[in-house]
């Protein structure tokens, strides 16, 4: 019987399961929102809204709690300056579970858990070709901006491939020829053998 036993145990020893809820507690800070499984979810939730109350309070003995789950300077001193002041109006209710499905293999009830105040929204925006028109509108032709002046290439650099091209054929030519003279003689040398074979079957 589970007397006095609270929690999911996530099929994990004691140590391995607050490794995985302080890690997704951490990503769930810093990313805002997560995807993991809905048993996950509902564990590292009440870690994320007893360090978020932590931020709120901002004394130094919580500062010290915090850094002792945490165990990372830079993001206990971004949840103390920036996370937890988001939710000064907020007496609870710091994170959601959205339920989005089963995984595919093993069948597990996925969810995201996020913060109910993000600093920015995450929307997946649609692609489009406006960005793409601004980009290179001073590229189009009947485009010019004012003032700009257009490069023009250094002879030298054009000479230089140009020689570099005429050498490029001229070798290229130089092994056609060899390539060809050792055929050449190649098949002259078979055709000496058989003229030595008909010579000599005609002298029988």
């Amino acid at each position: 019987m589970r007397h006095r036993i609270s929690g999911n145990r996530l099929n994990r020893n004691m140590s391995l399961r607050k490794a995985t809820i302080r890690d997704i507690a951490k990503a769930t800070l810093i990313h805002q929102r997560i995807c993991t499984t809905k048993p996950k979810a509902k564990e590292a939730r009440k870690l994320v809204d007893r360090l978020i109350t932590l931020g709120k309070r901002g004394r130094l003995a919580d500062k010290r709690a915090a850094f002792a789950i945490l165990c990372d300077h830079k993001l206990v001193s971004d949840l103390f300056n920036n996370t937890a002041p988001r939710f000064k109006d907020r007496a609870g209710g710091y994170t959601r579970i959205i339920t989005i499905g089963k995984r595919r293999g093993d069948d597990a009830q996925m969810a995201f858990l996020e913060l109910t105040e993000k600093e920015e929204l995450i929307v997946s925006k649609p692609k489009t070709g406006i960005g793409i028109k601004k980009k290179f509108s001073d590229v189009l032709p009947g485009k010019k901006k004012e003032g700009s002046q257009v490069k023009s290439k250094s002879p030298k650099k054009g000479s230089d491939k140009e020689e570099g091209n005429k050498q490029d054929g001229i070798e290229e030519s130089q092994a056609n020829v060899e390539s060809k003279g050792r055929e050449a003689k190649f098949m002259s040398g078979i055709r000496r053998m058989f003229k030595k074979k008909n010579d000599t079957s005609s002298g029988n």
